[in-house]
């Protein structure tokens, strides 16, 4: 700092007093302080010079560069405008301290604060300045100083309280005594907590007689023996003994000590204790317990033996199970454990035979799963079943990556092969992703990418092996990025409803429409449901998106009402997310439509049979409120006729993989025609879906469907579309057999 203050001479420091004199001649004195200025700088100390006669300031190049700047650098020397540059919190001291040397009340001051350096930091300077000449008035017409960097020092400081602290928090947590003897004179130097823990504040040495005089004579000889070895060995040693206080309490105490020699060549010991006297009572508590515990433990470790087999083992297979597989995979993510690669399997046909031969043949193929998996994978291995019919495993770390794709290539070739089970020839098959490495993002990240190239498998078509490389690295990161612009799209509501229209088969009259999600970016790009919905599902968005849909398809619906568009009805897929949602019913109630208008489509390949464990809670209540109640895609699961009487639909689905064809494939059309038997046996309509052509309207008919649907009659519009395609008088049009195309 400088200090800007008002000719009789002062020392500036004391090694100065030989050479700064009033006496000496100008040239000499001039050349003694050059001589001094250079050695500070020489020094590295920041040096200033206010010689306020002369209204000179200098400072040295070092002054500046501890601020950050230059030595060139305009830099504001004036209090007022200098002043700004101190610490708010420190500026009063500052102040102070120019102020008594202005006043000539200090011919020497230093103090300590902080300046803002050019960078933006703050800096800590240690600043000393003299007085070196008064004017007639007695007052500073020159001072001279120095500034130094302490910032280091501050920040030594700082950590060494932290440090202190932290020590004097333990120790007064953990209730340990510290005390420093002199082993030459017999003092000793004790904390608050030694001698709480004697029980007098005049605590006892524990290093000689007066130790002696409050330990136990059964403990006496060995206690002070071990401090008198101890001591002469200079390394660290423990001691344990039992004290009497002066209040006549039975004490056990603990001790941990060291010999020393100090900086004097003084002979010293240092050490703590601490009271451990709860802990023998609880001891010896424990021991009498011991001999219970012991009468018990072969019966206990029974116990804990079969608890671990619950807890860890899946009761199907055998295998571990998937909390086993979470332990595993937590160790392994703290380097417990280490695996060389996680592969994820998944059995093709499981579901096709559980539902085709029923639960317990559909549990025995994944016994014969388990047992193909764990003749192939073993020492070293982890082998899981990580529920219904997926495996995982961890390969051990001495496997190779041949190695590992070897096994899950032969693991692919076994289960393809036919296996008879309780008289019925079943062929599981199976898919499975592999990853290797360590991931960036550990283990859990390895299970995802595993996770992720097992669903490409199931792309690619069953049976397949499919390792986790760059491209499906490119492909997760692709899908994982598509997940945040999903969550984004659904904060912004951008994702609204299309409307296919239905149209009756008799007369091809507009009879309703179905509900199709469509994502209208923010960039007016209008997305198609098959590049999001599958990425949308995986991510668990499904329901929320399924709910923002389904607000807005409702909304219009209660215009259209409201605008005297008496639409017929509207069909909704239901997604088993949405259906199992306890909101479902009560956001559809808010809604204020007639539900009689809207009819709620299932997927058939959701489980129908599981339904009622499911949401039937839900599906009563709609249908209580009037909604109605469509299998959608049926013909492509395997729904049984007792599933579809629990559900009691309004309408089968056709999917359009079984319509398409069926116009040149007389096996499709001969389940269309079982369908629609079904159908008239339920007393339930059945739609056509994938009505392509003029010929898919004549076949539908000639086989007697309710419904039709497809780009034949119309394609998917928005809301305005479809009012537009409502008021073109579409009735009359479609009754001369001209057809409507739309989008």
């Amino acid at each position: 700092m400088i200090i800007p203050a008002p000719t009789r001479t002062f020392p500036l420091e004391a090694q100065c007093t030989s050479f700064l004199r009033a006496d000496c001649p100008a040239g000499e004195l001039q050349r003694l302080e050059s001589r001094w200025r250079e050695a500070l700088e020489a020094s590295g100390l920041a040096v200033w010079d206010n010689d306020i006669a002369a209204e000179d300031y200098y400072c040295s190049p070092a002054w500046y560069k501890l601020r950050g700047y230059e030595p060139d650098a305009a830099v504001a020397l004036s209090l007022e405008e200098w002043i700004q540059s101190v610490h708010p919190d420190d500026r009063e001291l500052v102040l102070s301290s120019i102020r008594q040397q202005r006043e000539g009340k200090l011919i020497y001051s230093q103090f300590e604060y902080r300046e803002r350096h050019a960078a933006g930091h703050w800096v800590w300077i240690e600043s000393r300045g003299s007085v070196v000449a008064c004017d007639e008035m007695g007052l500073p017409s020159r001072i001279i100083g120095t500034d130094t960097d302490i910032s280091e020092r501050k920040a030594d400081q700082a950590k060494l309280c932290e440090i202190s602290r932290r020590l004097q928090l333990a120790l007064q947590v953990s209730g340990i005594g510290v005390f420093e003897a002199d082993l030459e004179t017999g003092e000793v130097i004790r904390d608050e907590r030694l001698q709480e823990i004697y029980g007098d504040t005049a605590a006892l040495d524990p290093t000689g007689a007066l130790l002696a005089t409050c330990l136990l004579p059964e403990d006496r000889e060995r206690a002070l023996a071990t401090v008198a070895e101890g001591t002469a060995s200079g390394h660290p040693f423990d001691n344990e003994f039992r004290i009497r206080t002066r209040r006549g309490e039975l004490r056990h105490i603990k001790s941990r000590s060291m010999s020393y020699i100090d900086d004097n060549g003084r002979s010293k010991l240092i050490g703590v204790n601490w009271d451990v006297t709860d802990d023998r009572v609880l001891r010896h508590e424990l021991e009498q317990a011991k001999k219970l515990a012991e009468r018990r433990a072969s019966e206990l470790e029974s116990a804990r033996a079969a608890l671990h087999e619950i807890a860890f083992k899946d009761h199907l297979t055998g295998l571990s199970n998937r909390r086993a597989l979470d332990e595993a995979m937590a160790d392994w993510q703290v380097s417990k454990e280490r695996y060389a690669a996680v592969l994820h399997f998944d059995l093709d046909r499981f579901k096709e035979i559980n539902d085709a031969y029923g639960h317990r043949l559909g549990d025995m193929t994944l016994q014969h799963a388990a047992s193909v998996l764990a003749d192939i994978f073993g020492e070293g291995d982890l082998l899981a079943r990580a529920g219904g019919d997926e495996f995982v495993v961890l390969a051990a770390p001495s496997r190779s990556e041949e190695d590992v794709v070897r096994l899950a290539k032969q693991a692919v070739s076994k289960l393809a092969a036919p296996v008879t089970i309780e008289g019925c020839v079943c062929q599981p098959g199976t898919s499975v992703g592999i990853s290797f490495g360590i991931d960036e993002e550990g283990p859990s990240q390895l299970l995802l990418n595993a996770d992720f190239a097992l669903r490409s498998a199931k792309k690619l078509g069953r049976g397949q092996a499919v390792l986790f490389d760059e491209c499906l690295k490119k492909q997760a990161r692709k899908a994982r990025s598509l997940t945040v612009n999903i969550k984004r799209g659904l904060e912004r509501a951008e994702f609204i409803p299309f409307y296919q229209p239905q149209f009756n088969a008799s007369d091809l009259q507009l009879c309703g429409a179905e509900v199709l999600a469509r994502w209208r970016r923010s960039d007016g790009q209008l997305v198609a449901p098959g590049n999001f919905l599958p990425i949308a599902e995986e991510a668990a968005l499904l329901e929320a998106l399924d709910t923002q849909v389904t607000r807005a398809a409702l909304a219009d619906m209660r215009e259209w009402l409201g605008r005297g568009i008496d639409v017929p009805r509207i069909s909704i897929n239901l997604s088993i997310e949405r259906l199992r949602s306890p909101k479902l019913v009560t956001e559809l109630v808010e809604a204020e439509v007639p539900l009689h208008r809207v009819s709620f489509e299932l997927l058939e390949t959701v489980s129908l049979d599981d339904v009622e464990a499911v949401a039937d809670q839900n599906l009563a209540q709609l249908r209580q409120l009037g909604a109605q109640i469509e299998i959608d895609d049926f013909g492509t699961g395997h729904a049984s006729i007792a599933g579809l009487l629990q559900l009691s639909p309004h309408r089968l689905k056709i999917d359009r993989s079984i319509v398409i064809p069926a116009v040149q494939n007389q096996k499709q059309r001969s389940l269309i025609r079982s369908i629609v038997e079904i159908g008239r046996y339920l007393n339930v309509q059945v739609v056509a879906e994938g009505v392509e052509t003029q010929d898919h309207i004549q076949l539908c008919q000639e086989l007697e469907c309710d419904i039709l649907q497809g780009y034949a009659l119309a394609r998917p519009v928005s809301k305005s579309d479809f009012e537009e395609l409502w008021a073109r008088q579409w009735r009359d049009q479609l009754n001369k057999g001209r057809w409507i195309r739309l989008g």
